[in-house]
């Protein structure tokens, strides 16, 4: 069966790309855009950078600031009344996932009757929405170069992911020089999701030749880059890298597809409001135990990309050194357990057969090497926490 791949058509990568936002909207054609933004960023002054850059071609702006991490339907209908209100033609988002993942959700709310809970699933949005320019300023989720959106479904309780080309941004301004100021946590906690986004495609039941390459660069960059730019946050070379590696992370998985971690990662950010790249990296460890057998040859290949286990060492081996180099990795970067979190025992048992129905209702533990049931979910929850 032919391999479907969608990137953003237009990528510009490298020190100081955000300034050739302006001339994007020109070439769009766009009069007014909507800045879509953290609090964070805001008080930053980046976001007022952003509106210089557009005024300079002689394009109107307008800020939306109020993302919240996780963010939910609701900060997507308000930066959609903001839109609507000022009779934007188009977007920017400047922050982290979560930012330009609510732009995502603001874009087609604009020009689809509906709620985004419609959308959610594969291929369900009717019509293109209006133009949106991603600005990623962690490297971390990769959602600058995805058609995927997840967001919180406030009434359910239940992150929605939503996969659709529609979704994909019109350019990715991919600017290493935006992560220079991230904190070591940050750095560590997106970091470990970008390898999530990597390791996932490699192994899931969808790869593909063109995500396979993409997937193992990604890899590949993170082994070399991710501890300096943890350790040594003004390391140029390290934070392009990981930059790099979180876009190639981002379209790999969504040209292939994420598998059980962020199956079960997104329950446990919409139940405990843990932030998608760290709830990613606390369970990577468990799951990928789980899954070794369904794709040993893989993960010994990712084994041996990350520099954990040589050519000669059997798979069975290598793979055993990638278990113990996952673990090894959270722990040098202090990624804390479930536990750690201040997440009680009691509170995350009275949840987890919810948490364990939404994850397989995701879709994406379909995809992973070793399909498990609800309750082998509930087990790897229980021996993650």
């Amino acid at each position: 069966m032919a391999a479907r791949i969608n990137i953003p058509p237009s990528l510009h990568i490298g020190a100081n790309a955000i300034d050739l936002a302006g001339q994007e909207f020109k070439r769009l054609r766009r009069k007014h855009v909507l800045i879509v933004s953290d609090p964070f960023i805001v008080g930053s002054g980046l976001t007022g950078r952003v509106s210089d850059i557009l005024s300079e071609e002689g394009i109107t702006s307008t800020t939306f600031g109020d993302v919240q991490p996780d963010p939910t339907d609701r900060n997507v209908r308000d930066g959609l009344a903001i839109l609507k209100e000022n009779e934007c033609d188009s977007l920017i988002a400047v922050g982290g996932g979560s930012s330009i993942d609510t732009a995502k959700g603001i874009s087609v709310l604009a020009t689809n009757s509906g709620s985004l809970f419609d959308f959610m699933g594969y291929d369900r949005i009717p019509k293109a929405g209006l133009p949106l320019i991603a600005v990623p300023t962690t490297a971390g989720t990769g959602s600058e170069c995805t058609k995927v959106t997840v967001i919180t479904d406030t009434d359910r309780d239940v992150k929605m992911m939503i996969l659709d080309p529609y979704l994909l941004p019109a350019a990715a301004l991919v600017d290493y020089k935006l992560t220079m100021s991230m904190p070591k946590s940050l750095t560590a906690h997106v970091g470990v999701d970008t390898l999530t986004h990597g390791i996932e495609a490699y192994v899931s039941k969808k790869a593909n030749p063109m995500t396979d390459t993409i997937a193992l660069s990604c890899i590949t960059l993170v082994g070399l880059h991710l501890r300096n730019a943890c350790n040594d946050p003004k390391n140029e070379i390290a934070r392009e890298g990981m930059m790099l590696s979180a876009s190639q992370g981002g379209m790999a998985f969504a040209n292939s597809s994420v598998c059980l971690v962020h199956g079960m990662s997104r329950p446990i950010g919409a139940m405990f409001h843990v932030p998608h790249g760290l709830s990613n990296a606390m369970l990577l460890p468990t799951v990928t135990e789980f899954s070794i057998l369904g794709a040993m040859p893989r993960y010994a290949n990712v084994a041996r990309t990350l520099g954990l286990s040589r050519g000669s060492d059997s798979d069975e081996d290598a793979c055993g050194m990638l278990i113990e180099g996952l673990i090894a990795l959270n722990e040098e970067l202090e990624v804390p357990r479930i536990s750690e979190y201040g997440i009680s025992q009691k509170q995350f048992a009275s949840v987890v057969e919810k948490m364990a129905s939404d994850a397989l209702a995701s879709g994406s533990p379909q995809n992973n090497p070793i399909v498990p049931d609800a309750d082998e979910i509930i087990t790897l929850y229980l021996n993650a926490y």
